[in-house]
């Protein structure tokens, strides 16, 4: 017996062993459900687990999902506002989604090189925005992409900054510092308060706000959640270079680049770019060329048709209907709200021995300025008036503490128009707790619709320009009673921080900016666009149209109520 056992034992297990392998191949070949997530048709094993991770996005807080990874899925054409994250999300399940994982908008990504065809999703290290502590979900509605524009038409320029004035003897260069702000004030005698005030150039507005725009909480790297979309072209700057040449073709030639690039992008086949803003640090006459006579003044850059499909920001507005003001930057760049705080209860008691003043020069060529007749009165006002000379022969305006040092003493401060019609000495009198006075709706009623009150009667005085020429300014402005020269003081210390850009460095954000109501405007216009779509309308009705009542002169309410009689 022990002869058979051990002679016949190994064959046993032998059976045994292939009769589990037949068992094993027979239960693949018949029910494969636990490979395809329990039966999911024609599903495989990748697609289970990677809609299951979808679903597990719908139950998390957008906050706490891994930022800093890309989204590759292809751009949906469709000019819609995708409204909340978790919208979004859902909508992410039909379409293509790669196998690591689906990522919020937390990391702005463009094109860093000059191809034309590279993805628009591949990762921008210059435009990767910061996790500040905001609350994502809050961002529905307000989602913005940043083009990364090949170099040269933004950071190129300002390696290249000895260049940017030519026709002057102004060197831009120092101005670059501290994310175009410019260099610090060292010391200001005591005229200025804390250290966020610096010598900043006026017409590095563009170059302030792309900085800005880098730490915006709501930066998204998926264009196709964007409610907008910004172009960082440093217009500005660019046409500086050549705005004195006769050479017109020179003078177009970076902005037939631009709409190029800018229409050659997924993005704009969306909405044909209408969702689309741009930021110049000039005034839109500079790239409002009508002829091509090389004797006209700029570029046509804003009269390009690609342009005209876009929203666009500057200094100084334009009658055409894109064309949107937004304030000249200050000196004034808080990066705190207690800072902008401190400096009005500084400016509610600011003692102003002066009743009014002029920073400026007399301008003798312009035939349609009072700067002349302004400087004549200042100069007999027996004490009452105080002048800043800004002739060239003189450096006396370059000096932030020389400007404040004028405004903050003075009760109202003159603002008649110069080259054009706005002037940056408007948001300076302002910081200063001083009361504009204007001569023209175009310094400002008609412009920064955004940013001032429509009843002009709260913060300002209104002297139409022939009245100014044939009577006195003085007892004009000593017959306003007491009661109201107090009230529009207070308004126009109200006013502050919403006319200044606050440091692009600061993480701090607890008061709306010049740079976030700006952000509203746009993205409001831009949401009217999207509804007009949506019902059908045709888009380019009164987007871009030549509109000359955009200037008609704004009533107040008294002012209305008179006419209605």
């Amino acid at each position: 017996m022990l002869e058979k056992k051990g002679h016949y034992g190994p064959q046993v297990w032998f059976v045994v062993l292939i009769s589990s392998l037949l068992c094993l191949v027979l239960l693949f070949s018949f029910d494969r459900s636990f490979l395809s997530g329990g039966g999911r048709g024609g599903n495989n094993g990748v697609a289970f687990f990677v809609d299951n991770y979808e679903n597990s996005i719908d139950t998390r807080k957008p906050e706490s999902l891994p930022f800093g990874r890309s989204l590759n899925k292809t751009i949906d054409p469709a000019p819609i506002d995708k409204g909340s994250l978790l919208k979004a999300n859902n909508t992410a399940r039909n379409r293509e989604v790669p196998n690591v994982g689906l990522s919020p908008p937390g990391v702005i990504v463009g094109d860093k090189s000059d191809d034309d065809s590279a993805s628009p999703t591949n990762q921008s290290s210059e435009h990767q925005s910061i996790d500040m502590g905001f609350d994502r979900g809050s961002c529905s509605g307000r989602f913005i992409y940043i083009h990364d524009l090949p170099g040269r038409f933004n950071n190129d320029l300002l390696r290249k900054c000895e260049s940017l004035t030519r026709g002057t003897d102004v060197n831009m260069c120092p101005y670059m510092e501290n994310l175009g702000m410019g260099p610090a004030v060292a010391d200001s005698g005591g005229v200025l308060l804390n250290s966020s005030w610096f010598r900043t150039n006026q017409f590095l507005l563009e170059v302030i706000f792309h900085n800005k725009m880098k730490r915006y909480e709501c930066l998204t790297n998926d264009s196709s959640l964007a409610s907008a979309i910004y172009v960082p072209y440093y217009a500005g700057l660019d046409i500086s270079q050549y705005l004195w040449s006769s050479n017109i073709s020179v003078r177009d030639a970076t902005a037939f680049d631009l709409v190029r690039w800018l229409s050659g992008r997924p993005e704009w086949r969306r909405m044909s770019g209408r969702d689309y803003f741009l930021v110049a640090g000039r005034i839109a006459w500079d790239f409002r060329r009508q002829s091509d006579n090389p004797s006209y003044w700029g570029s046509k850059l804003m009269f390009l048709p690609q342009s005209q499909n876009m929203t666009m920001l500057s200094v100084e507005s334009s009658v055409w209907n894109n064309d949107f003001a937004i304030p000249y930057p200050t000196y004034f760049h808080p990066s705190k709200g207690v800072e902008v705080a401190q400096w009005q209860d500084r400016m509610r008691k600011q003692e102003r021995k002066y009743l009014f003043a002029f920073v400026g020069a007399p301008r003798p060529e312009l035939e349609f300025t009072i700067r002349g007749e302004i400087i004549n009165q200042c100069l007999v006002s027996n004490g009452k008036c105080k002048l800043l000379n800004c002739s060239s022969s003189t450096s006396n305006c370059d000096d932030p503490v020389n400007v404040m040092k004028v405004f903050r003493s003075s009760v109202f401060c003159l603002q008649p128009r110069g080259d054009s019609y706005t002037r940056r000495s408007t948001f300076d009198s302002i910081l200063a707790g001083c009361i504009p006075v204007f001569f023209h709706p175009g310094t400002a009623y008609v412009q920064y619709v955004w940013h001032l009150p429509r009843d002009h009667t709260k913060y300002s005085v209104f002297i139409p320009l022939d009245e100014a020429k044939k009577v006195s300014i003085e007892p004009i402005l000593q017959s306003i009673p007491e009661n109201e020269v107090w009230a529009m003081r207070e308004e126009v210390i109200r006013l502050i921080p919403r006319i200044v850009y606050a440091d692009p460095r600061s993480k701090e954000k607890n008061f709306d900016d010049a740079f976030e109501i700006a952000i509203k405007g746009v993205l409001e216009r831009i949401g009217k666009v999207r509804k007009a779509i949506a019902s059908g309308a045709d888009p380019s009705i009164g987007f871009a149209e030549q509109n000359h009542q955009k200037f008609d002169f704004p009533m107040s309410e008294p002012e209305k109520q008179e006419r209605r009689r």
